[in-house]
């Protein structure tokens, strides 16, 4: 490098590091006497002689001690780590299935020790690079200084914006991997930039302040738009990492596709991933023809359950041309079941996406799914799919909701101040309910209000009730209805559809109750000792809890109860019937009774639903 280009770069350095050249690492170089650019000449020559004498006697010892200085300067403190962080383990854990954790002292003493061996170990990556790589040894010191400390403004990269966070004492997240081509493309437009000032309108600010992390995006952004790390064909193939295998293959086979996965980051997370069950990647093919862009990945909970599935598009959802190769590995895992309704979900999905955007009629059904009423649309991702409000927000939302209900569009409310502020009846309100204001109001919904229906997304409480009073209840509400202060139910009309849990647990009389057709949620009926003519749901997909039940006479269970039954005081089991297919694992009742039925299955077991049974279940 001539000394004019030389000159350029350490002024360049000096002025972003504009103290650099008064720290007392550079005077230890220096003499007091030297000029700025003469100061800083002599530290990078220092560090130079340095980091040669490490690289070249490949001291064990020697680099140890480098480490470990970098290690004092970049790595994060335990006393910097967020309660953030904590906080989202905890949430991440409940999203995972491991229910409401609580972290102890020791969990987050164990959980910090594997963030700093994370950002340890990343950076190593880093360092021995520019030791030993043979392409570094063309760089000079101070473009490796300015590449190092251009290094710790880099967060966690954001495929979606192309944009790194910004890395402060407080990141728990590790370094990001080591990209030759993209460090050598930095420094080539940096290097070009110092020698005739020229540069491409959109990056030139950051060539003129030397801003490395805008540099870096920049670079990154043109390889994905060139295709580089990207792949134009869905063909490929499934790899398989045994569980307990070496994690470093794995997470070599996804550095520098920025896919989101949190196994391509530190160590530590591949190696949990691996130790926890084994590993699927589908890689499709780069620009060579070679399997190696990562597009799916299956995380197994042992060998034999899914733990979760991932793909690359936003929020790691799954890219609907994806979607047949998942579907097919899919056949090959026994609880398939759960993961091919999320995929029917996001095919869906995509299919009304479609037709919005091509000003297409959707059909009732499709509006329903579009509004969830009647199942969560459920995707891939840590995340709701965000395709779902940005459809939504093309609609006319107004219109969508008098379509399902079949009501006028004026008889729809889509907040609860349009609902109290407007003299005309509403058969329909889109918002959450203040069922106080109505008691406090002595207003109790009756027949009229009766659509004010699967929208209601609100907790009816009525616990302050003991009769019914000739009270008649919406015929739809999308959440919990409790009345576990009602001893009477007689003549009490209730709604056809709950999608949360129906308390009764006071509930001493149940003659000629009839009770919703479909309870999304759990049905307590504590309070029944024995049972004359209660006709249960249809489908409860919780718990049926009747756990003060004597007698089975005349109890004609639901054909479809996706949770646990609860029979625990029965004495008899005479005339009872079990669903379908259900699992005596689920059924809580004295250990003679599970034995009876255990023994004779034909005889306490419903026959096979019908097809129009089957419609019943589905809603």
């Amino acid at each position: 490098m001539d000394d004019n280009m030389r000159n350029a770069w350490l002024d360049m350095i000096s002025k972003i590091y504009s103290n650099l050249h008064n720290s007392d690492r550079v005077l230890k170089a220096s003499n007091v006497s030297d000029k700025k650019r003469e100061r800083l000449l002599k530290y990078f020559e220092r560090l130079e002689k340095l980091h040669n004498k490490v690289s070249k006697t490949k001291s064990v010892n020697g680099e140890k001690l480098l480490k470990s200085f970098y290690y004092d300067l970049y790595v994060i403190k335990p006393e910097n780590i967020p309660d953030t962080y904590f906080q989202n383990q905890v949430r991440l854990a409940r999203e995972r299935g491991y229910g409401n954790i609580e972290l102890t002292e020791e969990d987050k003493m164990r959980k910090t020790e594997e963030v700093i061996d994370d950002q340890k170990k990343t950076l190593d990556k880093w360092i021995e690079y520019f030791l030993y790589d043979e392409e570094s040894k063309s760089y000079e010191m101070w473009e490796k200084y300015w590449v190092f400390q251009g290094l710790q403004t880099l967060g966690k990269y954001d495929k979606e914006t192309g944009k790194f966070s910004k890395r402060d004492k407080t990141t728990v997240y590790p370094f990001p991997p080591v990209e030759r081509e993209y460090i050598f493309t930095t420094l080539k437009l940096m290097e070009d930039f110092l020698k005739d000032k020229k540069s491409e309108e959109d990056i030139k600010q950051a060539l003129s302040t030397g801003n490395f992390k805008l540099l870096y995006e920049y670079v990154i952004k043109q390889s994905f738009l060139k295709g580089e790390h990207q792949s134009n064909s869905d063909d490929g193939k499934w790899i398989k990492y045994e569980q307990g295998s070496d994690y470093n293959i794995l997470r070599d086979s996804l550095q520098g596709y920025y896919t989101g996965w949190c196994t391509a980051a530190g160590e530590n997370f591949a190696k949990s991933q691996l130790t926890g069950g084994d590993f699927y990647v589908y890689y499709s093919l780069d620009k060579n023809g070679e399997a190696k862009v990562p597009r799916i990945a299956i995380r197994m909970d042992g060998k034999y359950e899914i733990g979760e599935i991932r793909g690359i598009a936003d929020n790691q959802n799954m890219e609907p041309e994806m979607m047949p190769i998942l579907e097919e590995k899919l056949k090959e895992f026994p609880d398939k079941d759960k993961y091919l309704k999320k995929e029917h979900d996001m095919k869906l999905l995509t299919l009304i996406d479609k037709k919005v955007n091509n000003n297409i009629e959707l059909t009732l059904d499709e509006l329903k799914f579009l509004y969830e009423l009647n199942n969560k649309i459920e995707g891939f991702g840590y995340e709701k799919d965000p395709r779902i409000e940005e459809i939504k927000s093309k609609r006319n939302k107004r219109r969508d909701y008098s379509l399902i209900f079949n009501v006028k569009e004026e008889e729809v409310a889509l907040s609860q101040e349009e609902y109290n502020n407007y003299s005309g009846e509403f058969k329909v309100l889109v918002d959450d309910f203040d069922l106080n204001n109505i008691i406090w109001n002595d207003h109790i919904p009756t027949s009229s209000d009766s659509s004010i229906s699967m929208l209601l997304d609100f907790i009816l409480d009525f616990n302050i009730l003991t009769n019914n009073d000739g009270i008649i209840l919406p015929q739809y509400i999308v959440g919990n209805l409790y009345l576990n202060e009602l001893a009477n139910a007689n003549k009490l009309v209730f709604p056809k559809f709950i999608s949360g849990s129906l308390s009764l647990s006071h509930l001493t009389n149940a003659k000629e109750v009839v009770l919703p057709q479909y309870i999304g949620g759990d049905l307590y009926l504590r309070g029944l000792t024995n049972i004359e003519k209660l006709e249960l749901p249809q489908n409860i997909d919780g718990d049926l809890i009747l756990d003060n039940l004597t007698s089975s006479n005349n109890l004609i269970l639901s054909q479809h109860i996706g949770g646990y039954i609860y029979l625990n005081r029965l004495k008899t089991v005479d005339n009872l019937k079990l669903p379908y297919g259900f699992d005596l694992n689920r059924l809580y009742c004295p250990y003679n009774i599970k034995e009876e039925i255990m023994n004779n299955p034909d005889k306490y077991y419903m026959a096979p639903p019908t097809e129009e049974d089957k419609k019943g279940i589905k809603r």
